[in-house]
């Protein structure tokens, strides 16, 4: 019996040892940048003469790693290398694979700064980012171990004499896992380590921008014992490793994590048939939000904006739960304004490493599109604040912006329609609190919302008729716990499997029924 799960502390630091662990960690990662990551297929790495690089968005001259990249061939074999280790992985006892879940949670707690200082260099968060979720790994493990022996009992059915009648969870087969470079522990391990805690084998195929970060979480898997084959990880260009992945007739499931317009077209192609394809693939899919905040006349304007102010620009805006949109009615229109303006303004802006409050965006694509949509925001709304790369010292070697509010923004405008994954906010406007729910749901979104109200009528209202998967109430929009926040949405936002939530494994298993008449 394993005790009651319980999420992995935060790091304080305000505390010297935690803030000089990290420091130190990362002059230590510094000291092995520049190496070469090749596959990993079968538990063999593989080079394929053909590499990128992949850089610190916090100085683009800093290489983190020469990645080899994979084409189909490739992914073929990570396919082949996967189903020949699930012919052994599914028999093994839940037990045992729980018991391998709860040795690399112990690892990654060994090696927490470790990790944080690689995640700070690679894809740009800074120490509390990136900690939180470290820590959010390290609860997957823990949290998933115990998902393994509960869905190890059989399902519950109803006596039926003389039969003896039994429920059976069983795994699919080879899962092939997306994920994005903005949570590359918290879905690229979160969707893996379901796929493998409920039997199946997993291909990792990490975003480009986070590949070094994918090699380092392979080694702990090893390092707690996972057998050779059960995770292979398949770094490449999405058009290439990714496209292989989603049509190969062996892959029975396909987890995805990213923008909209990739999503859609995986579902799409997913549902086609191949030859040599047996099943219908099973996909899930996470595809963004554009999350929207209401601030009604009850709320404590002050603490409504500071934490918007942590749900928008926390990571630079490049979260998928990030909020983009605040709403505020008529009669308190102008204070909110006012004081998000204010609240924006103390934003620090520098490097991950020297733990800012704001970093670099990910890559020259995202500080590109961010930068447009500033131009955009200027024809559509009112800007207040922000608007601009952020220059000057060590802000001139990497993708910085600065952060940015918009006002009177109509609820039908790009900048409140369509997702930036940037650190601006479209501020709007409502007649009532009804309106607001109304401008709220306008998007063809459904991730994550906030409401700050002290009125007991607005909350129950919000509660039946905001249409979120995640419905934050005087809270941030941001930072969901594993088994607290079980994390999914609607409508275009995706397919609402909730990660970190009691059915999550339930989408890498299928029921089989046995029946057994007794005579």
């Amino acid at each position: 019996m394993l005790p009651p799960f319980q999420n992995e502390p935060l790091l304080d630091f305000s505390r010297e040892e935690n803030r000089r662990a990290v420091q130190e960690a990362i002059a230590a990662v510094e000291g092995q940048l520049g190496q070469e990551y090749p596959l990993i297929i079968g538990g063999r790495e593989v080079r394929t003469g053909r590499t990128f690089h992949s850089v610190n968005p916090s100085r683009t001259e800093q290489v983190i790693g020469v990645i080899h990249a994979a084409g189909p061939e490739e992914v073929n074999q990570a396919v082949e290398a996967a189903w020949a280790a699930f012919s052994h992985w599914k028999r093994v006892p839940p037990e045992e694979r729980a018991a391998l879940f709860l040795r690399a949670a112990n690892i990654l707690r060994r090696r927490r700064a470790e990790f944080t200082a690689w995640e700070v260099l690679e894809v740009g968060k800074t120490w509390p980012e990136a900690d939180a979720e470290v820590a959010e790994a390290i609860d997957h493990f823990e949290f998933f171990a115990r998902e393994i022996l509960r869905y190890a009992e059989p399902g519950r059915l109803y006596p039926f004499p003389p039969e003896l009648n039994e429920l059976r969870y069983i795994p699919l087969g080879v899962v092939a896992c997306i994920t994005p470079w903005n949570y590359p522990y918290g879905i690229g391990m979160g969707t893996t380590l379901g796929a493998i805690a409920a039997g199946n084998t997993a291909i990792l195929k990490p975003a480009e921008d986070a590949s070094v970060l994918a090699t380092i979480y392979y080694q702990v898997m090893a390092e707690a014992g996972l057998p050779d084959g059960v995770l292979n990880i398949v770094t490449g260009y999405g058009e290439e490793a990714g496209d292989a992945l989603v049509t190969h007739p062996k892959v029975n499931m396909i987890v995805f994590t990213g923008s909209k317009e990739v999503g859609t077209q995986i579902y799409e192609r997913a549902a086609r048939l191949v030859p040599g394809q047996i099943w219908l693939k099973r996909v899930v899919t996470e595809m963004g939000g554009k999350n929207a905040a209401i601030v009604d006349l009850s709320a404590d304007v002050e603490f409504a904006v500071n934490e918007i102010a942590y749900a928008a620009y926390g990571y630079q805006g490049q979260k998928c739960s990030c909020t983009s949109r605040v709403i505020a009615l008529e009669d308190n229109y102008d204070q909110v304004v006012e004081a998000l303006v204010e609240r924006t303004r103390q934003v620090d802006i520098g490097p991950a490493k020297e733990n800012r409050f704001m970093g670099p965006l990910i890559n020259r694509d995202a500080f590109e599109k961010v930068s447009g949509y500033f131009d955009v925001g200027r024809q559509e709304g009112r800007l207040l604040i922000g608007g601009r790369r952020a220059t000057g010292g060590e802000l001139d070697h990497g993708y910085y912006v600065e952060a940015t509010v918009f006002a009177d923004v109509d609820p039908k405008a790009r900048i409140a329609q369509e997702e930036i994954f940037g650190p601006v906010i479209s501020v709007l406007k409502a007649r009532d609190f009804e309106h607001a729910l109304e401008i709220a749901n306008s998007t063809v979104y459904g991730l994550t919302g906030s409401v700050f109200t002290r009125d007991p009528v607005n909350i129950a209202r919000a509660k039946e008729a905001f249409h979120v998967g995640n419905l934050y109430i005087n809270r941030r929009s941001t930072g969901a716990w594993i088994g607290v926040h079980p994390f999914g949405g609607y409508n275009m936002s995706g397919t609402c499997v909730k990660l970190g939530g009691p059915d999550y494994l339930l989408a890498f298993l299928q029921p089989k029924l046995i029946t057994r008449r007794v005579l």
